[in-house]
C-alpha cells in the first residue's frame, strides 16, 4: 500500500505477548521525540496491572503514554473507539512536533486503523434479546447450528459455545440477509494522515517464546496476580462475559477463585491461554506480511533486539 513520503510519520510497533515490545519502545523513546499510544485492549482498564504486564509508573514516566487506564473493568472498548482515539491522538502528537508510536499486540486495532473497519450494522436490541432467549432455552450450540444453516462459512470459523461471536454473527446475517463475509468486505474509506512505519517482532523459535510466557506468568503469580483479581472483584461487578475478564489470565483467575480448579491447574490454563494468544497474534502478523509491503520484521529473540529495532526505525524515518 503506497504512502505519501510527505505525510508525517507514525511508528507501529507490534508483536506477540512477551516479545519485548515495551523494552523496544522505551529504547526508541531515548533516541526519538515519541509519544506512545497503547494498542492493547487490556491496558485500557484501570486496576488490571499485573495480569496485563502493564508498563510500570516508572516506565510510563520516561515519555508520554496514551490509552492506558482510561476505563473501569466493567466497561467495554472497541476497535471503532480505538481508531477514533488513536487518530485524534496521532494528530495532536504530530501537532506538538513529536512522533506518535503505537505499541501493543491487539492486532485487530492495527488492521482497523490501516485498512478501515467493516461497515457492519449496529446492534439491534430486540433481535439480540431474541437470540439470547433462544440460547437460554436451547443452548449456544443450537444457535451455532442455526448460523451454520444461514451461513456455513461463518459458522465453520466459530466454536459451538463461542457465545459472543455466535450472537453477533447471527445478528448481522439476519439483519442483512447476506453471509457475514459480504458485510465484512464493505469497509469505510480512510483518509491517510500519517506515513506508517510498521515493525513486527516475530519469534524465530516458538518454543523460546513459550518459555518466556511461562516465566512471565510465574512472575505475575509471585507479584500478586490473584490478589489483584480479588481486589477487582471487590470493587466492580465482574463476570466472565465482560471484555475485561476475557483477557488471558483473568478468566482463568476467576475460575480459580470460584473453586473451579486448583492453583497448579490455574497456572497451566493461564499459560496455555497466553500461548494461544501469541499464536493468534503471530498469525495476524503473517497476514500483515502479505498485505503490507512496508512491514519490517525483526526476530524478537535476537540478542540485540532493541538496537536492531532502533536502527531499522531510524533508517525508515530518514527515508521519508
Amino acid at each position: 500500500m503506497p504512502q505519501s513520503p510527505l505525510l508525517p510519520p507514525a511508528i507501529l510497533l507490534m508483536g506477540p505477548t512477551a516479545s519485548g515490545k515495551t523494552a523496544c519502545a522505551l529504547t526508541l523513546a531515548r533516541y526519538l521525540p515519541v509519544e506512545i499510544i497503547s494498542v492493547d485492549s487490556a491496558l485500557v482498564y484501570r486496576g488490571m496491572d499485573i495480569g496485563t504486564a502493564k508498563p510500570s509508573a516508572e516506565e510510563q514516566a520516561t515519555c508520554p503514554h496514551h490509552l492506558i487506564d482510561i476505563l473501569s473493568p466493567a466497561e467495554a472498548y472497541s476497535a471503532a473507539r480505538f481508531c477514533e482515539d488513536a487518530r485524534r491522538l496521532m494528530g495532536e502528537i504530530t501537532h506538538r512536533g513529536r512522533i506518535p508510536m503505537l505499541v501493543g499486540g491487539t492486532m485487530l486495532y492495527y488492521k482497523a486503523l490501516r485498512e478501515g473497519l467493516s461497515e457492519l450494522p449496529e446492534a439491534d436490541p430486540a433481535l439480540r434479546k431474541e437470540i439470547e432467549e433462544a440460547a437460554a432455552r436451547d443452548g449456544w450450540p443450537a444457535c451455532h447450528a442455526e448460523l451454520a444453516r444461514l451461513d456455513p462459512v461463518a459458522a465453520a470459523r466459530l466454536e459451538p459455545n463461542d457465545a459472543q461471536r455466535i450472537q453477533r454473527a447471527l445478528e448481522i446475517v439476519r439483519l442483512t440477509g447476506q453471509p457475514l463475509a459480504v458485510s465484512h468486505a464493505r469497509r469505510e474509506e480512510i483518509t491517510e494522515t500519517h506515513r506508517y512505519i510498521p515493525v513486527a517482532l516475530t519469534p524465530s523459535d516458538r518454543s523460546v517464546l513459550h518459555a518466556r510466557i511461562a516465566r512471565r506468568f510465574d512472575a505475575m503469580l509471585l507479584a500478586g496476580f490473584v490478589d489483584e483479581v480479588k481486589r477487582l472483584r471487590a470493587a466492580y461487578r465482574l463476570d466472565p462475559g465482560l471484555p475485561s475478564m476475557r483477557c488471558v489470565g483473568y478468566r482463568q483467575a476467576l475460575d480459580y477463585l470460584d473453586g473451579a480448579c486448583d492453583l497448579p491447574t490455574f497456572r497451566d490454563k493461564g499459560i496455555f491461554a497466553t500461548r494461544q494468544l501469541a499464536k493468534r497474534q503471530i498469525t495476524w502478523q503473517r497476514n500483515f506480511r502479505k498485505n503490507w509491503d512496508d512491514l519490517i520484521e525483526v526476530d524478537c529473540l535476537t540478542h540485540d533486539l532493541e538496537a536492531c529495532v532502533r536502527k531499522r526505525v531510524i533508517s525508515s524515518l530518514g527515508d521519508g
